[in-house]
């Protein structure tokens, strides 16, 4: 196919294929990002999950993506495997270290993630986290669930009307009991459901 073109391109074409290359990695990343983006949209909205976990997901698979085209890429530009790999497990093990550091609080990004696709309790149902047979928990109205807390405004209490935060973690560490509140009344406990 080379000797139909000009003798002045023929040095330029091995620029054109890697460019070409290049710019489909690039479309693709993108394609895969917009439908990465629908898919998280509709698991959102089908799970009613906060916006803050919708973002989160999303920030997540942009890096994913974004990471992989730019490995692709420099591969296409004759980056050696050998370096990419070094640079890949130096990161990794950093990432490892990074992880073990806080996996306190990766801990309780997981089970909010959980608690918002199991469902054990919803924003104002009243819960009681049992401490054992003998003690009473602790016990209140929930108002809100975030990425790290559930905050729980305590009802009949030594301290009405204050607020705790409670880690997620800890609702799959102990017992819970739920009350689902109708109309300001509260019924009798609710089993898990879903």
């Amino acid at each position: 196919m080379t000797h139909y073109l000009p003798a002045w391109m023929h040095e330029w074409i091995g620029t054109l294929q890697t460019g070409l290359s290049i710019l489909l990695v690039l479309a693709a990343a993108w394609l895969l990002r917009v439908l990465a983006r629908r898919l998280l949209a509709r698991l959102g909205t089908h799970y009613t999950l906060p916006p803050q976990l919708e973002v989160a997901a999303r920030r997540l698979f942009n890096f994913i993506i974004w990471s992989a085209t730019l490995i692709v890429i420099l591969d296409r530009l004759g980056v050696s495997a050998t370096v990419l790999w070094t640079a890949f497990t130096g990161f990794a093990a950093v990432g490892a270290v990074a992880f073990f550091a806080a996996w306190s609080v990766l801990s309780n990004i997981f089970c909010t993630l959980l608690i918002f696709t199991t469902r054990p309790f919803r924003i104002g149902d009243r819960i009681e986290l049992l401490e054992n047979g003998e003690k009473p928990g602790l016990k209140g109205r929930v108002i809100d669930v975030n990425m790290i807390y559930t905050t729980l405004q305590e009802i009949d209490g030594p301290a009405d009307a204050t607020f705790m935060q409670i880690p997620n973690s800890l609702f799959f560490q102990r017992g819970l009991r739920r009350w689902r509140e109708n109309g300001g009344n509260a019924q009798a406990p609710v089993q898990g459901d879903g």
